[in-house]
Formats: structure tokens, sequence, C-alpha cells
């Protein structure tokens, strides 16, 4: 039996936990609290913070490899543990120009990835050194401002209108280093899942369109409704960008499609990524456990659809409340072809990622999928969001 363990204990450590049991691996977590999702489906936690190496040395003597969860690591002091000769899949070397989102954006512009134009700020410049960078860089109004660190789920994320929201976003965020780019009037958002093994094939998953509010993913539709030259310029930009990385595991993209057809990547996730979350139901072989194949060595899985078409709906919190929603859940449960995956969160706050649901669409019916995937949408969230 191989022993993964996995820095990080929220949600996708949960649904990765469920994967190592069907495979045989014992997986083991490194994550702050006892209540955390992933305590309940791994076979062991090291209670510590995620940034705490000296725990994540402690957690490697007992396992064969580390992955991640999620990108709040400290790259250099694991660095120091990776000489030492603990495996970490995916290498550090491979995560080292990602977790910065502007150091994502060179990488990506030096392989000739399409991407948003950008600009970034170091700590501590100020709103009127940051006017004068936008205008070098011809960069003007509508813009996104994002941390280029630790943000999720839209935080960390504004759009600018103007200079006065500018000088506004500049007191909550301006003194950490942040990332300038221009706004994409997108026509849909689209994103793919990838998984790399050692052998350097790659399993590529049906590319999704994700729809969200208020920089939050609200629900995925699969398969995304594009022609056979967007898809094919998509699956390039992952071969090339898995490849040149070297890397082994899987990874989320995000990606912008524009009216004109032209796609641009938007953000890199190397781990699972919500986005993927319909691939437990609507898949033969689910991201969670296409990931820990790669990681241990194993033959990668089939990755196609099992059904027709499919929708992930979030449950997202829009209350401040402690509650288990069991009520809800329940109808959420009799909708047909619906499966629900509760995290076990014990607090509910606006934009929390509670849950989701996924409702696969069986075979042909009289709506095309990307309508029928929109009724079942529409279907899900009148019941969860019923009392807002």
């Amino acid at each position: 039996m191989k022993r993964v363990g996995v820095i990080g204990g929220g949600q996708l450590a949960w649904m990765m936990g469920l994967a190592a049991q069907k495979l045989g691996i014992e997986l083991l977590v490194q994550t702050p609290q006892p209540t955390d999702p992933a305590v309940r489906t791994a076979a062991a936690a090291v209670l510590a913070s995620i940034a705490d190496s000296t725990a994540t040395a402690r957690l490697a003597a007992r396992c064969d490899r580390i992955t991640f969860e999620n990108e709040f690591i400290d790259l250099e002091a694991l660095t120091a543990l990776e000489q030492q000769g603990v495996c970490f899949r995916p290498r550090l070397s491979a995560l080292a120009p990602l977790l910065d989102k502007y150091r994502q954006r060179c990488y990506l512009q030096a392989l000739g990835l399409p991407t948003p134009r950008f600009a970034a700020t170091e700590e501590g410049t100020n709103v009127a050194a940051a006017m004068a960078l936008l205008q070098h860089a011809e960069l003007d109004f509508p813009l996104v401002l994002k941390t280029r660190r630790h943000g999720y789920d839209g935080q960390g994320t504004v759009i600018l209108k103007n200079k006065a929201m500018l000088h506004h976003a500049w007191q909550q965020l301006g003194a950490q280093p942040l990332l300038i780019e221009e706004f994409v009037p997108f026509e849909r958002e689209l994103a793919a899942i990838a998984a790399r093994a050692a052998t350097g094939e790659i399993a590529l998953y049906p590319i999704v369109e994700t729809q969200q509010e208020d920089q939050i993913c609200r629900r995925v539709l699969v398969p995304a409704t594009v022609n056979s030259a967007i898809t094919s310029q998509i699956e390039a930009i992952i071969r090339s960008l898995l490849e040149n990385l070297d890397v082994v595991g899987l990874f989320g993209v995000e990606l912008f499609l524009t009216a004109t057809g032209k796609v641009l990547v938007n953000e890199i996730a190397p781990r699972t990524h919500n986005s993927g979350h319909f691939s437990l139901d609507a898949c033969q072989t689910s991201q969670f456990e296409q990931h820990l194949r790669a990681v241990c060595d194993l033959p990668l899985g089939n990755p196609k659809l099992c059904c027709q078409g499919a929708v992930m709906v979030n449950l997202l919190g829009y209350e401040q409340t402690t509650s288990d929603y069991l009520d809800k859940r329940g109808q959420l449960a009799q909708v047909p072809h619906a499966f629900v995956h509760w995290y076990g969160k014990t607090e509910s706050r606006p934009g929390r990622k509670l849950g989701h649901v996924t409702v696969v669409q069986p075979g042909p019916g009289p709506l095309s999928p990307r309508d029928q995937a929109l009724a079942d949408a529409r279907q899900i969230e009148s019941i969860w969001y019923n009392q807002v």
C-alpha cells in the first residue's frame, strides 16, 4: 500500500481521501483543525498550519510522497525538505513559476501562450506609482486587480472601472504585491482539467463552461459547447503547459473565450479544481482518483464522460449561521439524476463553498445538453436559495 501525504485538509483533500480508499492508498493530511473536512476521510492527520514545514517533515516521514490541496505553501521551506529526499508531486520546481500570479503570467508569456495584458506592483507601491505603471504598460480602465498570492473564490480580486475605484482598492490591498490586468470582455469562461503521468502520458477531461457570480464559480456546464477549433486550441495550450513544466499530477486551467474566438489563459491551479468536481459522477475516472493515480505511478484512468452531459452547482453559503441544511439536502437528493456532495463544514457564511450537486444527463433529451444543464441548475438553485 502506498502512503500519500496531502498538505491541506479542505474539501478537495476530503474528496481525494474517498478516492484513496477506492484505490487502496493510505492518505494522510496536514491541516490545522480536527474538524477540517479531510480529517474524516484520511487515514491520519498531522494537525498543523499548512505552511508549517516542520509538520510537513513529520508528515513526510510517514509517507512515500507528498502532494498539495492548495497553493498556500512556503516553497522555500519545502525546498529544504526536497533536498533531503522528500518526494513532492508536482515537484517544487514546477510549482515555483505558478504560485505568484505575476510570475505565472510571465511564465505563460515566455511559453508564447495567450494571456490578458498585465503589469504588476511590488510591496509598498503607492497609487501614484501604480498609475504611472498603468500608463507605461498602456493599460486603461476597466481593469482587474488581484493579489499575487493567496487569493481564492473571488477574495483579493477587484474589478476597477475608474481611477476612483483604483484609489479605494489601494487603501484595502495596495500594501502587498498586486497583479493588474486588462479586463477581458469574454463571451464565456471555460476550464480544462488534465493529468500528466511520470511517463509523459496526458489525460484530458472534457472542456467545461464555468459561470461566475461575484467572482465565485456558481455552476459548471459539461461539456462546453465549443467548436473543434476552440477545443484544439485549448488542448494545445494544456499539452504545452504540462510538458514544459514536466509535471506529475493533475492541473486545472481557467480560460477566457472572446467573441472573436480567441482563447486566453486566465489562471492555472496546480491541483484538483472546483471546475472538475463533475468528474466524480459524470466521468469514468474522477479528477481525484486521476491525481492519485499520477502521483502514485498507477496507470491513468479514462477521463471520458459516462453520460450525455452534466451540470455541477456549487452550494454556496448565503447567510451567517451554523447549520447542516438537512432539509434542503434531502430535497436536492430527490432531484432526478442528482448527486449531492456535502463537505461537512459546520459554519456557513456568504460565498463559502459548503457542498456541490451534480446532475447528470443519462442520454439525449428534448433540450440541447447546454440548455438541459441550465434547466437542471435552475432547479437546484431554486431549492438551495429559495429563502434568499
